[in-house]
This record gives C-alpha cells, structure tokens and sequence, in this order.
C-alpha cells in the first residue's frame, strides 16, 4: 500500500501541523497543496486519497471546489473533508456527502482522522483487485446508500448526472454501469443510446435502475435493451444478489466464448 496523502491547507495553523506530522509519524508521505485548482491538479496524480483542512476561505473557492468534486468522481479519488459545521455547509453545495469518503467535524480527534484514512487506505488497496461499477443517479441520498451497500463487495465510483457519466466512460472503462432511468435532464435512456453509438465503449453493460415496476414503464425499459434492470424498492440483499449474479453469468459467458 502506497501511503501517501495530499494535504490541501491553506496558511500554517497549528493544527495543520499537528496533523502532518501525525501522519509522517504514522508512515505517510505528505505532499502539501493550497486550496487552489492549479495547485491540486499539479499533484492529483502523486496520491489516491485527499485530506482537506478547510476554512473560512472556502466561500471563495466554488471553480475549485467543482474542480475537486470531479476529479474525485472521475478519477476515483478518496476525499476527507474537515472542518467546522458552516464551511462543510458551503463545500456541500459542490461536493456532495457521498462522494467524501470521511467528513471530520472540528474540533478534531487526529487519532480517529489516523485510524480512517488507515481503513480507507486498506479498502482502497483492496478494492483495486475488485470489479469496478459506475454508479449514476441524481439522487444524493440513494446513491449514499447504494455506494455504501456495494463497496463491501466492488470499486464504486459514483456521479450524480447523465454528462457526468458520459465524461467518466471517456477515460475509465467500469466493468458496468448502474444508471438511474429517471434522470432530469440527460435520461438514462440518453445516456444509454449515447453509450451504445461510440464504438469504444458500447460494449460497457448497463443495467436500469428504476422505481417503476408497472407493465408498461418495465416494457418501455427493456426496449432499450439494457443488460438488465434494477428495482430502487428492492431490500440490500436482492439488489446485492442481483450484481452478484450479474458477474457470475458474464464470467461463465466469457469463459465459454460469449461476449
């Protein structure tokens, strides 16, 4: 496990201190950054998890809160945010609770702090030998609870919005695609044909999520011809099984020549 942090701070407070050589004394290499797009996107590519020591100077920085918000998204980044109630108010309206891996409220407990980013760490080393599955919905609160729920068992990257999806697909190759049917905007339904006319990543597999379960939404759904369909109602375990199950058939189809 490669233990290396980026520490995005801005000026020398007291704590930032504590807590960067709390982390040299754990073993982590700690590589410093501003608060500012430049400066992150200079060094994005030296560590896999995030430490955000925020201030008051957050309200200033929404290009660089956004800019953090897909860099996390896309490149499946982890996030720790710290800070005290108001300016994790301000950075949720950017970055959303579920795509932070670990929020810390001040005043803070640098052993809890530790102790997360070792576990974060720990899963993350893990989760690299795992499937991989791109989660779309614009629905924050379900997407918190679906990541939680899938990330036992596969790499979850998550995006609240069809163009969010389509930008991760152009880079990343996920093993699939879970994808909200319902979506404003971009619909599932878009986003599934825009997958399905570029060549490079038609071949992706897709399965709706949807909380419709009438006759004719279910037939209006599989006449797209997903490779599947999820009800939103369904209890953890079936939704679980279902993925499970979905691996399990592709891996048999692989291994006696399907595609």
């Amino acid at each position: 496990m490669k233990k290396k942090i980026l520490l995005i701070s801005q000026g020398a407070a007291f704590m930032v201190g504590t807590i960067n050589k709390n982390f040299k004394d754990a073993g982590y290499e700690v590589v410093p950054v501003l608060p500012k797009l430049d400066d992150i996107d200079a060094h994005q590519g030296e560590a896999e998890l995030f430490v955000f020591y925020l201030g008051d100077f957050v309200s200033d920085i929404a290009e660089t809160l956004v800019f953090l918000n897909d860099l996390c998204t896309e490149r499946d980044k982890l996030l720790i945010l710290i800070g005290n109630p108001a300016e994790l108010s301000v950075v949720e309206q950017y970055i959303p609770q579920a795509v932070a891996a670990a929020i810390f409220e001040r005043p803070l407990d640098v052993k809890s702090l530790i102790a997360e980013t070792e576990r974060l760490m720990e899963a993350n080393d893990d989760s690299e030998r795992r499937k991989s599955i791109l989660l779309v919905d614009d629905d924050v609160t379900f997407l918190k609870m679906m990541k939680g729920w899938l990330s036992m068992s596969y790499r979850v990257t998550i995006v609240t919005s069809g163009a969010q999806a389509l930008m991760y697909v152009a880079d990343n190759r996920p093993d699939l695609i879970l994808l909200d049917y319902e979506m404003p905007v971009t619909s599932g339904a878009q986003v599934l044909e825009m997958l399905r006319a570029e060549k490079k990543i038609a071949g992706i597999p897709v399965i709706f999520l949807t909380g419709k379960d009438d006759r004719d939404s279910v037939l209006k759904l599989l006449a797209l011809k997903p490779d599947g369909y999820l009800l939103k109602t369904l209890p953890r375990e079936e939704i679980l099984k279902n993925v499970e199950e979905f691996f399990t058939k592709k891996k048999y189809s692989e291994l006696h020549g399907g595609s």
